[in-house]
């Protein structure tokens, strides 16, 4: 029973995972950063920043039910994919991301963010100097993948599923397959670069993800509260 249901808390969080983050902001961010540095720096800055936020949401998942009945949560991780599931297909099938462009906005963040004065011996006080601090042990381009990274992520869709599903499924399983599932994602951005996220259509994405998010709500209401 042990080993099967860290098989479904695996599965379960993989899948929510390919399917939120797929041309996400995380996404773009990797995919951006990857063509001005070097891929394996950014990767592993995207990386420890996103594996800190799954570990930290199952946490909080897995605390949930010792807080609030487990019946409760259980129910309200249903919910939750419900309603993602049930946006992500509205926002398919109205075409809600028209006008909008993710990858561009993206760009003028990391510009900004490459623009913005340096640390330096005149600014040596409060935050810059604790970034002074860190980019002289850490480096600058890790350092920024992760903040970026971190920022992003937090309060995203993916966050919070990660969060509901640790509270009805196996800690361990939603923790592994959320990262493994990141890390397929961030890998896909890091290598394919601006072309793949350029090419990315996200009406598609949407409706697999949507549709992803409804089944597995289907079949955490049709399974019950675990014992």
């Amino acid at each position: 029973m042990g080993g099967h249901g860290f098989i479904e808390g695996f599965l379960k969080s993989w899948g929510v995972i390919l399917a939120s983050e797929i041309g996400d902001k995380t996404f773009f961010i990797a995919a951006i950063m990857a063509m001005r540095h070097a891929r394996l720096t950014v990767f592993a800055g995207a990386m420890a920043a996103l594996a800190a936020m799954t570990v930290l949401s199952a946490a909080l998942g897995w605390a949930a039910p010792n807080l609030i009945s487990k019946t409760y949560t259980h129910y309200a991780a249903t919910a939750l994919f419900f309603f993602f599931g049930g946006r992500m297909l509205y926002e398919a099938v109205t075409n809600a991301h028209a006008g909008e462009n993710e990858l561009d906005e993206v760009e003028k963040e990391l510009e900004a963010a490459d623009k913005s004065p340096k640390p330096g011996a005149a600014a040596a006080n409060g935050k810059n100097q604790l970034l002074g601090t860190l980019r002289r042990f850490v480096s600058p381009v890790l350092l920024e993948a992760f903040t970026l990274t971190f920022l992003a992520e937090w309060g995203d869709r993916s966050q919070i599923a990660t969060i509901g599903l640790a509270a009805a499924a196996d800690v361990f399983g939603v923790t592994v397959g959320g990262i493994l599932g990141h890390a397929m994602c961030t890998g896909a951005a890091v290598l394919g670069g601006k072309h793949l996220a350029e090419h990315i259509d996200e009406r598609k994405v949407a409706y697999f993800g949507g549709v992803l998010f409804l089944l597995f709500g289907a079949h955490s209401l049709y399974t019950g509260v675990p014992e």
